[in-house]
């Protein structure tokens, strides 16, 4: 609810409170602002965000960063290999230009989640905080970044940037605050309740026009508050709030019309939107795929410029309805087509958001996380689909100071790693170790919980 108060009359407390209480996925400023950040003078946070793009349904290891090639037929990636800049490494073939970049990546070829059902692990706490990630990362680094009023923490689906997209939460709670409190909720953008939301790439005419008249009454209303005493008396977090609406910083990072027009050309994914046919033969469900492709560069953009805008941690859902679950039943795509489109479009989305964050030295303050619940079975079923697998899971990495390794290897059939094995547990400390600094974090006796997770070993390497 936002309400504008115009006259002479002088504003009340109630009032006030309407300002104050602009929905940001379900959240009031006010209760986000009282968040405070556990360790804000502490020093322990490093200033690097985290975007974890999860992959739901469970991507192939075969067809993207493990591809066998010297397995037998029924096992080895079906849909061929491409050279990397890595000597002896490769990459299935519907990722070339990861397969270029992959000496800014750190692949791991010995991740498991133990898990082979669709929930939304690894992005998830233990069962006994039940906890997002996310909400973890703001519960250290506050609800909202203090210079800019962003919530710390998000998560993006694909009605975020496109309106053609049915609306979606994944399989699972991605917006889970556990233990931490509601405070730590994510916002989510394009969410029913969310006005900010509603900015999108795309503004016709008529919804221009209402936000310019909405920016001009906001105006009006920032330069009268010097004059209105009841507001000085305002509640802090309220008060707080109200100039975190009137800045307008928040409502700038969501709306992708501000973006340079070359560089969202440069995420378009619209053109691995293929496949709309696909249903009328029983081989995938009708408008998930074209509409994952549209969406996905943008979500990654829209990601990067929340980060800049100070957010914490962004969860983008580049899983849509469960479309790396590619077992070829009629519900659901065989490996062959599913990565022409959900590959590909993974491939150019990834490729240029490396790109974009080296020409604006973001590198090292970035971390991209690629993963699913799970990963896919190593024996290709009789349909032309891979199924449902616990023992192994692609994990890619880039940002955070280290690039170009592949860390662990898998059996030859890709099934189980070899030797040193990594969790969800060592993903989540890994995180945990990239956003803060581990010794201060346990100085701090109210994240007790939280630093418990990074006693966990990191993931060696991932992070420089």
């Amino acid at each position: 609810m936002l309400t504008i108060h115009e006259g002479d009359g002088r504003m009340n407390r109630r009032q006030w409170l309407s300002v104050g209480s602009l929905a940001l996925g379900g959240l009031s400023l006010a209760s986000l602002l009282a968040g405070r950040a556990a360790g804000a003078t502490s020093g322990l946070i490093t200033g690097r965000s985290v975007i974890f793009l999860f992959q739901q349904g469970g991507p192939s290891q075969h067809e993207t960063f493990d591809p066998k090639m010297t397995a037998p037929d029924g096992v080895r990636t079906i849909t061929g290999t491409v050279r990397t800049r890595l000597p002896g490494i490769y990459f299935g073939d519907t990722l070339p230009q990861l397969a270029a970049l992959a000496d800014k990546l750190t692949i791991v070829r010995s991740f498991q989640t133990g898990n082979a059902n669709h929930n939304i692990r690894p992005i998830v706490g233990p069962e006994t905080l039940n906890t997002n990630m996310g909400s973890l990362c703001a519960r250290v680094l506050g609800a909202m970044d203090p210079r800019t009023g962003m919530p710390t923490n998000a998560v993006l689906f694909p009605q975020a940037v496109s309106a053609e997209v049915a609306r979606g939460q994944g399989r699972g709670d991605l917006t889970s605050t556990g233990v931490v409190g509601a405070a730590y909720a994510p916002m989510v953008p394009g969410g029913a309740s969310n006005m900010l939301g509603n900015l999108r790439l795309s503004l016709d005419a008529e919804r221009f026009h209402q936000r310019r008249d909405l920016r001009g009454q906001l105006d009006r209303l920032h330069r009268r508050l010097d004059n209105e005493a009841s507001y000085q008396d305002f509640d802090r977090s309220h008060r707080q709030a109200c100039e975190v609406l009137l800045s307008g910083r928040v409502a700038d990072a969501l709306d992708l019309s501000r973006e340079d027009p070359r560089v969202v050309a440069r995420y378009d994914t619209s053109r691995f939107a293929v496949g709309q046919e696909w249903p009328n033969k029983g081989r995938g469900r009708k408008g998930y795929y074209t509409g994952h492709a549209k969406a996905l560069g943008k979500m990654l953009l829209l990601a990067r410029r929340l980060c800049e805008a100070g957010c914490g941690f962004v969860t983008v859902h580049a899983g849509y309805e469960g479309i790396w679950d590619m077992h070829a039943d009629g519900e659901n795509l065989n490996i062959a087509d599913g990565m022409q489109t959900v590959g590909r479009s993974f491939d150019h989305a990834v490729a240029a958001f490396i790109a974009d964050l080296e020409a604006r030295g973001l590198e090292d303050k970035i971390v991209l996380i690629a993963a699913g619940e799970m990963g896919r079975t190593p024996r290709i079923n009789r349909t032309g689909g891979r199924d449902h697998w616990a023992r192994l899971a692609p994990l890619m990495v880039y940002g955070g100071g280290a690039r170009g390794r592949v860390i662990g290897q898998s059996t030859r059939d890709g099934g189980e790693p070899v030797g040193d094995n990594y969790t969800s547990a060592n993903l989540i400390s890994t995180v945990l170790h990239a956003m803060f600094d581990i010794g201060e974090l346990r100085l701090q006796p109210a994240l007790g919980a939280i630093s418990r997770l990074a006693e966990t070993p990191p993931i060696p390497g991932v992070i420089g």
